[in-house]
């Protein structure tokens, strides 16, 4: 029974969608605006050009591509306990920054997209009435960072019974340490759920077989 329980289940179950988690231009600003919040690397342009490589199958495979994006109000009004950690403000409405950066992730008009508040996609926002609507059961996580957003996303997607993976060649943490750490935490969750970019390329491409056979 242990071992039939945690086995590996396929990559994809169901319908899938490929979620853009904060691909946003980011930026130094400071002024009392914003002040940006800690990467681990300066990779972020190569794990960028990945997903755009992911937005492009999904879309030839007839997979929905669903574009995150955190925003918080100029008056800083709805932050919350947001700033008690170790971020400064961030994201804020109105300010190039906080713009998805559409020419590098092929985010176009009409597109799905959610802008949130709070770290979690899932947190008082649509992602959910969305994702029913469009019959998802799988998620495939893209963007950044890996242990907030992502990791919170992923989280509430567990508990709310999606089948999630993570592409860990297409997100990046605050940290190396944080974001390994988090890889692992997500990998507890879902055995299985750790995935590289050229799986979930393969993993479109026969969804999209299946579709026309």
């Amino acid at each position: 029974m242990t071992e039939r329980m945690n086995a590996k289940r396929p990559l994809i179950v169901g319908k899938p969608a490929l979620i853009m988690i904060d691909f946003q231009r980011g930026g130094e600003y400071v002024a009392g605006q914003e002040n940006g919040i800690a990467h681990m690397d300066n990779s972020a342009g190569e794990r960028r050009a990945r997903a755009r490589g992911l937005v492009t199958a999904a879309r030839a495979a007839g997979i929905p591509v669903i574009f995150i994006q955190e925003v918080h109000r100029s008056d800083l009004v709805d932050f919350g306990r947001e700033l008690d950690g170790d971020e400064d403000v961030h994201c804020v409405e109105g300010l190039r920054s906080t713009e998805i950066a559409a020419e590098e992730v092929d985010f176009r008009p009409g597109d799905y997209f959610v802008p949130k508040r709070r770290y979690s996609a899932f947190y008082s926002t649509d992602l959910e009435i969305l994702l029913k609507g469009l019959k998802v059961q799988t998620l495939v996580l893209t963007g950044g960072l890996t242990d907030v957003c992502v990791h919170y996303t992923f989280v509430d997607g567990h508990q709310g019974d999606y089948y999630c993976r993570v592409v860990e060649d297409c997100v990046g943490g605050s940290s190396r340490a944080a974001h390994d750490a988090s890889l692992n935490a997500m990998e507890y969750l879902q055995a299985g759920a750790r995935r590289t970019s050229s799986e979930i390329l393969a993993a479109f491409e026969a969804f999209k077989r299946s579709l026309a056979a």
